[in-house]
């Protein structure tokens, strides 16, 4: 016992032929602090086998010895109990098992698919794969198996996956995405197919946007369907000329081209679609009637109703075609009879979730000067810049967004009240003087409604008006219709569900609560539900069908109150506050949520931005505007130009 190594070893019970243990232990070295061996494990620094397994036999040995001789002592009685935590350890192990694996140690199950084969760990596979979780800890044949083939699965998406099993990351790109993000459905991998669906969301295109949509769907990845989904109404026409549209089932078209929220410059696009998609495949034809019923044709112009529908060879050779067709000529010809109609052919589309430029058109210095200044805030950037200016100064001017244009109506210029007009191309980045309005005014009401743009009251240096104007940009052309039933000016005007809105307003003597709608079938003006508070100078926009009015001057006061209006329960309501008082507010739907621009608060003019969110009933500030002090009028451009 006395000499040899090896008879000290025996000694304590470890022959020499025991050292192929230790030899899988290798790494193990032995430290001594304060009298006290320590066994730490690490990687082997150029330590051979042999020396290694040496040293651990030496500190088993040395570990033994002292065992037998170190006394148990005692402490005293104290319940309290101290919890040790390594916070590394989880960090530091899983490197280790990685690294393990790379070595082919200890690997106890292999998965193959076609002609390849990935070994692992089952308690590692098990601990971070839920569907690994559910073979192993269960009686599936599988849980006894060495060798599991996998059915159905894309081998680079397997090898990413098992690879993140044991190193929480996974490399992500255009070309592996989509057979990752199978792979990690099938697995149950949910944060793993999030991340895919985000990848995907950054890639969608209108060639591309209805295969993600279905790809979403059979992956029951609802987050990457709603996205999907929305770009597609966004982008409807640009989306229905790919081919993905035209392969289109039937009941799946049916069910897009029903939507309201799709954004379309006019219902013509969403009948030229139709007309696409049945003449793709002659076996279609027989479908044209099913799908026209969708189509509103009521919505289009009489002028293309003759032009184009009537004309086209396949609603010629259909009964039923032609039978839709007369009902929307008898829509313009006899408004009166559309209520025998169902009531989605004559209800204008309107997409809540356009992404697209804010501008700020005229307005006013922190002096008062009329301005023609436009500037206009990037949604993706988060910031405004200065876009080209009109070619005159114009404050309290109306603004109104047709056909992916912008249209400046009227204002003030400093000295007078004005009649010009002028329209802004976004993809010509000018402005271009079109026909002036019968009447001068500033103070206006203005909004766009299928292929015309209408103005409402105001005021002209003298009194305030209820004169109503309609304009064509097809043929340039003005045309005066029947007047408000009030003489509004600085009120709010507004397309909601098929009508034009008059709200609030002032006469030069009151200030008005009322609220009043126009039916361009009819022509008739009619009082209808008057809002919670007296308004003039308000702001007033429409989001998911609803109408809301925001600030504005009461008499007395000038407000930061909102209101509500929902038709199917014909009720005001208030909602939260903005965070400022403003009269002259604009209020502009984008985004899913509602823009309060600039105004005057009593004090000064306001350059202040700040967004409602209607699923949190709450505001929040937003990027000011650079180039304004308030006043300004806004309309939204989609971006880009649909």
């Amino acid at each position: 016992m006395q000499a040899a190594g090896g008879d000290r070893l025996i000694a304590f019970g470890v022959s020499r032929l025991d050292t192929s243990r230790a030899s899988r232990l290798r790494g193990a070295v032995v430290e001594r602090r304060a009298g006290l061996p320590t066994v730490r494990h690490q990687r082997n620094h150029g330590l051979t086998s042999t020396t290694s397994t040496t040293a651990l036999t030496r500190a088993k040995a040395k570990s033994m010895c002292l065992a037998e001789q170190l006394k148990p002592f005692k402490i005293d009685n104290d319940n309290k109990q101290i919890v040790f935590q390594e916070p590394e350890l989880f960090s530091q192990g899983f490197p280790i098992f990685e690294e393990i694996r790379r070595q082919g140690k200890l690997c106890d199950v292999t998965l193959k698919i076609e002609d390849q084969t990935f070994s692992a760990h089952r308690i590692v596979l098990a601990a971070t794969i839920p569907y690994f979780h559910a073979m192993f800890l269960t009686n599936m044949i599988e849980s006894k198996q060495k060798d599991i083939t996998m059915q159905g699965f894309d081998a680079v998406a397997l090898e990413a996956l098992i690879n993140f099993a044991y190193s929480g990351k996974v490399t992500l790109n255009k070309d592996n995405v989509q057979s990752i993000m199978m792979g990690a459905s099938f697995l149950q991998l949910n944060k793993v197919r999030d991340a895919c669906a985000d990848v995907l969301k950054s890639h969608l295109q209108p060639h591309n946007a209805l295969g993600i949509c279905s790809f979403a769907d059979r992956l029951s990845c609802p987050a990457l369907v709603k996205e999907a989904t929305k770009y597609i109404h966004q982008y409807f026409h640009h989306v229905s000329l790919s081919e993905e549209f035209l392969t289109l089932p039937l009941n799946e078209l049916r069910e897009l081209i029903c939507k309201d929220e799709l954004y379309v410059v006019s219902e013509a696009q969403v009948f030229e679609a139709v007309l696409r998609w049945v003449k793709h495949k002659e076996e279609r034809i027989e479908y044209l009637p099913k799908l026209l019923i969708l189509v509103r044709l009521p919505l289009l112009s009489p002028e293309y109703l003759v032009d184009h529908v009537a004309k086209e060879e396949l609603i010629k050779r259909s009964h039923e075609c032609r039978d839709l067709l007369d009902d929307a000529k008898d829509c313009h010809l006899m408004p009166e009879r559309k209520h025998l109609l169902e009531s989605f052919r004559f209800r204008p589309r309107l997409c809540n979730d356009l992404v697209g430029d804010i501008f700020a058109v005229g307005g006013l210095t922190k002096y008062g000067n009329s301005l023609s200044t436009v500037e206009v805030y990037d949604p993706f950037k988060c910031t405004w810049r200065r876009s080209e200016a009109m070619t005159m100064d114009r404050s309290r001017v109306g603004v109104a967004v047709h056909q992916n244009k912008l249209y400046a109506f009227g204002g003030y210029n400093g000295l007078e009240r004005l009649a010009t007009v002028e329209v802004y191309h976004p993809a010509l980045r000018s402005w271009k003087i079109i026909s002036p309005m019968h009447y001068k005014r500033s103070a206006v009401g203005t909004t766009a409604l299928l292929d015309y743009l209408y103005v409402c009251g105001g005021y002209d240096g003298v009194i305030s008006l209820n004169i109503v104007e309609r304009y064509c940009p097809a043929t340039d052309k003005w045309q005066i219709l029947r007047p408000m039933n009030k003489h509004r000016s600085a009120g709010g005007v507004i397309a909601f569900e098929g009508y034009i809105y008059a709200l609030g307003g002032h006469d030069g003597l009151s200030i008005f609560d009322s609220v009043e709608r126009y039916d361009p079938q009819t022509g008739i003006w009619t009082t209808v539900k008057p809002m919670l508070t007296r308004r003039c100078r308000l702001g007033v926009a429409t989001l998911y069908g609803k109408l809301y009015a925001c600030g504005g001057y009461d008499g007395s006061t000038f407000l930061q109150t909102v209101e509500v209006y929902d038709p199917q329960k014909d009720t005001w309501e208030f909602v939260a506050p903005m965070n400022m008082m403003r009269s002259r507010a604009a209020l502009v739907a984008n985004m899913g949520k509602l823009w309060a621009i600039g105004g005057y608060d009593g004090i000064s003019n306001l350059s202040a931005v700040e967004v409602y969110d209607p699923r949190s009933n709450t505001w929040s500030f937003a990027a000011p505007m650079c180039a304004h002090e308030g006043g300004v009028g806004v309309g939204v451009i989609p971006n880009p130009y649909c």
